[in-house]
């Protein structure tokens, strides 16, 4: 069995690129994978506020509740702001678009940065917190921990190389049994409080006062609780995804999923207070509220299964939006080109790859357990949520387009109170977030390294007039482009001082380059023939070979040489090359057991 049928069983037989509107996400499927991140955290932010309260004393747990109204206020915020976002940002990007156009290179940056470093950590959190969920109901597999969180991060990977739409289908069911599953708790748990089942006695009246209690730790509780919102603003960075209307689905998407969180989020905290329940070690929040509606029956286990499962799913809202926000840094040439490529799939799986073996080293590293990560994750979350609602505060006041003045309030609103719960982060937990000081400016340091090094190259690449060369006889030149360049002006030249016949061959992989590359050519060497190809599967190889095959052929009945020039650019430090496609490379390594083609590498050395 050899690499490539190997692949297609794992991945799936490739798709043409005209199927492209075929994987793109109805809102039922976009719900499920790009809310699973949000929707988790109902089993963990109550829990989180609860930790804090405890602190005081039992007494203080009614605080939860206003404590959650607070939060539901920030949520209402948050969804009207990116419900604006996604309609000014058809595109996608999110927080680093927004901020970008409208605070500036480095503003876009941190938080682009911000989020991708949040995306690794959203999947090695949620699949260890998972696995720890498995190893709870299973304590002989606790020691294999770091390999089970392994072996879910290697399938969610392979199920989003699969594509889009196929992973959304597969992982729609447990997301929504999850939905269905909690709802059933709450709303039982509430009929048995409004049916007097439930002693007034288990819980503090509200507005008990509570002695030693401080702003202070009040606000501390919030920005605890705000772990909630996480996984909010992956639906803006993930519009392109939405079939059409984008926009108008994802906005429909973002509301559905805001509904969802506010309705979950605040009936657990509801029964939570209401049955007294207080925060433990050893029993989650959620384990105890359905042991006290329904007893540790099958629908209890049933619970802790499907809130164990939805943890680990969590992951796949990073895998939706990590590539996707990517492949925008790397159209502005801040990452490496390979994140733009589209795989077999239709999925970026450059990005989806990166994603998959960056969340397995950290999983390593901490040896299973992240949950000393998710101060990180939160910071992570609310440094692009402020930066965005600022950057969309400032283009209303700019642009003042109609109705800018309520738009303006409520990105105001969300700006304040996601940078006062980022101050309260960095205030209450310094010693935890303190890395994201260090970390950040060195991602920020090598987005504008590599923007530099391709600003450098197109300097050097860009075309000033063609020049002229001497032909000579007895040899058909075969000159493989991927633009109009100084590389192929130079190989050019070369190639017509070596053949009687040019011929420059172009593979594009959908027909928009393809008209757009003809019409350069024709402005650039008219006088050259160019030949383009359409690649449906999106191979350079493939197609290119059998040009060349069919050439070659030609050539030998009428006694002709055939030579293949390959440009290249050679650039000034070795690292440079890892941000760019090596297509010249497969190209000489596929021709080099050509008997009867000559390969000629006509090199273009970078100066900077």
């Amino acid at each position: 069995m050899n690499k490539s049928t190997v692949k297609r069983i794992i991945i799936g037989k490739p798709l043409k690129t005209s199927a492209l509107g075929e994987q793109k996400l109805n809102k039922l499927k976009a719900l499920a994978i790009l809310s699973s991140d949000a929707l988790s955290s109902v089993a963990y932010g109550t829990e989180q506020i609860l930790l804090v309260l405890s602190a005081v004393g039992f007494l203080a747990y009614w605080y939860s509740i206003p404590i959650a109204i607070g939060v539901l206020i920030l949520l209402t915020a948050l969804m009207l702001s990116y419900r604006q976002i996604i309609y000014a940002y058809p595109q996608g990007g999110g927080a680093y678009v927004v901020s970008k156009n409208n605070l500036g290179e480095n503003a876009g940056l941190i938080a682009g940065g911000s989020l991708l470093v949040d995306y690794i950590l959203t999947v090695a959190v949620s699949v260890s917190a998972g696995t720890d969920a498995i190893t709870s109901a299973f304590p002989s597999l606790y020691h294999y921990n770091v390999i089970i969180a392994i072996l879910m991060v290697i399938l969610i990977t392979i199920l989003n190389l699969r594509g889009v739409t196929e992973s959304a289908s597969i992982l729609a069911y447990p997301v929504y049994l999850f939905v269905f599953t909690l709802l059933i708790l709450i709303g039982v748990g509430i009929w048995k409080v409004v049916n007097g089942e439930v002693p007034t006695e288990l819980h503090t009246p509200i507005g008990t006062t509570v002695p030693g209690l401080s702003v202070f730790l009040l606000l501390k509780a919030f920005s605890s609780g705000c772990s909630a919102l996480t996984g909010v603003e992956a639906i803006s960075n993930a519009v392109p995804n939405f079939k059409e209307p984008s926009a108008k689905n994802a906005v429909k998407t973002l509301t559905m999923m805001g509904l969802f969180l506010a309705v979950l989020f605040s009936g657990i905290t509801f029964l939570a207070f209401w049955f007294g329940i207080a925060p433990s070690g050893e029993e989650t929040v959620i384990s105890q509220i359905a042991t006290e509606v329904f007893g540790k029956n099958a629908m209890y286990y049933f619970i802790q299964v499907t809130t164990a499962i939805i943890l680990i799913l969590a992951a796949n809202t990073g895998y939706a939006a990590f590539p996707l926000l990517a492949v925008n840094l790397a159209s502005d040439k801040y990452m490496p080109r390979i994140f733009t490529v589209r795989g077999d799939r239709l999925s970026y799986s450059n990005g989806i790859v990166i994603l998959g073996i960056s969340s397995i080293l950290l999983i390593i590293f901490f040896d299973g357990h992240t949950e000393k990560l998710i101060p990180l994750y939160a910071v992570g979350v609310f440094i692009p949520f402020t930066l965005s609602q600022t950057g969309m505060s400032r283009k209303w006041m700019k642009e003042k387009p109609e109705g800018w003045k309520g738009k303006l309030a409520i990105n105001l609103i969300g700006a304040f109170i996601t940078f006062t719960v980022l101050v309260i982060l960095f205030t209450t937990k310094f010693f935890q977030v303190w890395p994201v000081l260090f970390f950040l400016p060195i991602v920020v340091f090598g987005f504008h390294k590599i923007n530099k090094h391709y600003q450098n190259v197109a300097e050097q690449l860009r075309v000033a007039k063609p020049r002229s060369a001497i032909k000579m006889e007895g040899n058909i030149v075969i000159l493989p482009v991927a633009g109009v360049t100084k590389v192929v002006e130079n190989s050019l030249a070369y190639a017509e001082t070596v053949g009687d016949v040019v011929v420059a061959v172009y593979v594009a992989f959908d027909r928009e380059s393809e008209r757009r590359m003809e019409e350069k050519w024709e402005e650039f060497r008219p006088d050259i023939r160019l030949v383009t190809i359409h690649s449906q599967y999106r191979s350079l190889i493939r197609p290119l070979a059998r040009f060349i095959d069919t050439i070659e052929e030609k050539a030998a009945e009428q006694k002709r040489s055939v030579t293949v020039i390959i440009p290249q650019f050679i650039t000034k430090k070795s690292w440079h090359n890892f941000l760019h496609n090596q297509s010249s490379l497969l190209i000489k390594a596929h021709l080099l057991y050509k008997r009867n083609i000559i390969v000629t590498t006509v090199p273009y050395h970078l100066r900077k």
